[in-house]
């Protein structure tokens, strides 16, 4: 259920326009569930699959945010070409019988 939810929010940010640099993207610190490219806009996108959509958004702790964005970071790190594009923090939320809503911005990474 978790990868039909991921398959999902693909769709719909390739649907907006958005170009999807990679899936599930493992670093020792963390993991991003999508990275994404809109024009000079890198998006990490964490994707939650609850029974409903208010339980998906309280899903995303301030714990899981900590660990994506210091993936993010690493991920930047090797991937310098990457470096100097503008970064937001999305969420998309999946539940059954509901479209998936996507959170631009959802959140902004606390300083270490």
């Amino acid at each position: 259920r978790g990868r039909l939810a991921e398959t999902l929010a693909v769709w719909l940010l390739r649907l907006k326009g958005y170009r999807i640099l990679g899936r599930n993207l493992r670093r020792g610190v963390g993991e991003i569930d999508i990275l994404a490219r809109r024009g000079r806009l890198l998006v990490a996108v964490e994707v939650k699959r609850r029974a409903d959509l208010i339980e998906a958004g309280e899903a995303v702790t301030p714990r899981q945010r900590h660990r994506i964005a210091r993936a993010l970071a690493q991920l930047l790190a090797e991937r310098p070409a990457l470096a100097g594009l503008d970064l937001r923090f999305d969420a998309i939320l999946v539940a059954p019988g509901c479209l998936p809503r996507h959170l631009p911005d959802a959140w902004r990474p606390e300083p270490d």
